[in-house]
């Protein structure tokens, strides 16, 4: 299975990373949570997969195409 970069569809802040590496997760489930503008945002899993890197920090910036986790 090729690997998947899950990327942001906004600019914001990471608030809340829902998963860790190792975690086997289903197709949308919840991997990030961002927060912009006041609204929470999940970035979701677009198909089942194992997290193999998370590439991003609870409460830093995160711009719209960052990379966030990778799926394997």
């Amino acid at each position: 299975m090729a690997e998947i970069r899950v990327r942001s569809e906004i600019a914001g802040t990471v608030w809340k990373i829902e998963v860790r590496v190792g975690d086997e997760v289903a197709e949308d489930d919840p991997l990030v949570v961002l927060e912009s503008m006041k609204m929470e945002i999940p970035l979701v899993a677009p198909r089942a997969g194992i997290v193999t890197q998370i590439l991003v920090a609870e409460g830093e910036p995160i711009a719209e195409g960052d990379v966030a986790v990778i799926l394997g």
